[in-house]
């Protein structure tokens, strides 16, 4: 399951970034070819200060090797050894206009002292941040993602939509990161369902994603904007930073394990500001924005 799942994260990073060359049109990924002493080692590919994207990355890995101690605890196991592999990308585009995409797709393994495999799941997701809400690009987004779902089981998207609301939440500030999308994690095989069941249902989310995220940048990208509403993007962008940074368990797992710094940071956008005790005007398209943040909705 390990090699088959590489394989196909390997060619959908090449699928992805492909398509969003061409989207941009002017900038290139450019790649980086990265060992981890413990084990294993990654392909990153980031690109930067395009026509449309001004900072974003495409990055898998595989690692493997001793579980470290502050993992084994969260795991609630002892002298594990691990394997990780998947595909993790984060898109900030230049235009405020443009939404901010992120998704995951991951899989782990878990073996004892004997090496023999112990656990495994898969994990991941996709989630959009916009920075002014266009209804019908949210309603595309989550559209698509539950077609994904549908195709393997029809309550997976109401069980991963919600899943998705709940972790993209900034506690501290009562909010969501953006409007959400799907999450799932330690999905595992059960009578019911085999771990090729679920390896097609994750590759099945994957494949759709260029279709969730690329029509939305292709009906947004040339929209005038302000100074502005550049800046309302760069504050909105801080607390992007902050779940990334306070709330997110890949950026710990990353940390954790010795995970390749470039590689985890990557997520962060280049521009941000934080105003103190910033409020969007009262009947502005930036309050709207925030008044749906601070209660997830049902978009289909």
């Amino acid at each position: 399951m390990k090699d088959q799942f590489y394989q196909y994260i390997q060619a959908l990073q090449d699928t992805i970034t492909s398509k969003l060359e061409e989207v941009d049109g002017l900038a290139k990924f450019q790649e980086d070819l990265w060992e981890r002493p413990e084990g294993g080692g990654g392909r990153s590919r980031v690109i930067g200060n395009g026509k449309v994207f001004e900072k974003g990355g495409v990055n898998i890995s595989a690692v493997h090797g001793p579980l470290p101690q502050s993992m084994q605890t969260y795991f609630g196991v002892q002298e594990a050894d691990f394997f990780a592999c998947g595909l993790s990308l984060v898109i900030h585009p230049k235009s405020p206009m443009v939404p901010t995409v992120h998704a995951n797709w991951r899989y782990f393994e878990m073996y004892d002292k004997k090496g023999r495999l112990v656990d495994q799941w898969f994990g991941g997701g996709q989630d959009l941040t916009p920075y002014y809400l266009f209804d019908e690009d949210v309603i595309h987004f989550h559209t698509v993602s539950k077609k994904a779902c549908d195709q393997h089981n029809p309550g997976f998207y109401k069980k991963y939509k919600a899943q998705c609301d709940s972790y993209f939440w900034n506690t501290h500030r009562d909010e969501a990161r953006g409007v959400g999308g799907l999450f799932f994690d330690y999905c595992k095989a059960t009578d019911g369902i085999s771990m090729q069941d679920w390896y097609s249902f994750v590759t099945e989310v994957g494949n759709s994603f260029l279709e969730t995220y690329v029509p939305i940048v292709e009906k947004r990208k040339e929209l005038p904007y302000t100074k502005e509403q550049r800046n309302w993007q760069e504050i909105r962008r801080g607390r992007y930073v902050e779940f990334n940074l306070v709330h997110d368990k890949g950026t710990l797992f990353g940390l954790k394990t010795n995970g390749r710094i470039e590689s985890i940071l990557m997520s962060l956008p280049p521009h941000v500001q934080w105003v103190y005790d910033h409020h969007p005007e009262k009947g502005s398209e930036e309050e709207r924005l925030v008044k749906v943040l601070k209660k997830p909705r049902e978009w289909v």
